[in-house]
């Protein structure tokens, strides 16, 4: 007996370590299945591979973040992924994922790891703090293209390292940045991003950097 309650109690942390990665429900569907753009989706990237990738998304962004309880992360259960006739490339909006079906029709070069960039791109928003609304729009969409910069996914077009106007101009540029300042700083964005829970000034760079965003802008640009 006492055998069969071990063997139980093992069986119960198995599924306790396994939920951690799996405490998530993805859902995928393809609304513009009669569109080109849609049925490209179902012949090159596909319904399982989506729901797959999401699950991986979500844990690389966990790492990056340095979220390992469930204490640290946004309370989402479930993540829902649309391919929608529209314009335009993605959105994320209240834990939902849209991606343009036009899009994947009109993308010329290999299609499915594009569609993977996106995704972890706007997976990062699903999970990612934003200050209560109070942070840099440039900064929330910098800190989800570094996610993707950082998971291998940034295309060729993007700018190079030290381009770019302002620190918050967004993507890549900024993605660009924020990366350099994890250089000065391992874990910088991670502690960044738990910064942005509750609210947000530029006065974090200074926090966690000993400099103004504005001075290390500047270092960035001269290094």
């Amino acid at each position: 007996m006492a055998h069969k309650i071990s063997t139980f109690l093992s069986f119960l942390t198995i599924l306790a370590i396994l939920g951690l990665s799996t405490a998530v429900d993805y859902t995928v569907t393809n609304r513009a299945a009669s569109t080109p753009g849609g049925v490209k989706f179902n012949n090159n990237i596909g319904v399982e591979y989506t729901k797959q990738t999401s699950a991986s998304a979500t844990n690389f962004i966990w790492t990056t973040f340095k979220q390992s309880t469930n204490a640290d992360k946004k309370n989402v259960t479930r993540v829902s992924v649309f391919i929608d006739d529209m314009d335009g490339v993605a959105y994320a909006s209240n834990n939902e994922i849209h991606v343009s079906a036009r899009y994947i029709q009109g993308y010329s070069g290999d299609v499915k790891t594009e569609f993977t960039g996106v995704l972890y791109h706007e997976m990062t928003h699903i999970w990612q703090w934003n200050g209560n609304g109070q942070a840099p729009g440039g900064l929330i969409e910098g800190i989800a293209d570094y996610v993707r910069l950082k998971a291998g996914y940034a295309p060729s077009h993007w700018v190079k390292p030290k381009e770019g106007d302002r620190w918050d101009q967004g993507y890549d540029v900024t993605a660009r940045f924020l990366d350099y300042c994890n250089g000065l700083r391992n874990g910088f964005v991670a502690e960044l991003n738990k910064k942005m829970r509750g609210g947000y000034n530029n006065g974090f760079f200074v926090e966690l950097l000993g400099k103004t965003v504005d001075q290390l802008w500047a270092q960035y640009k001269a290094s």
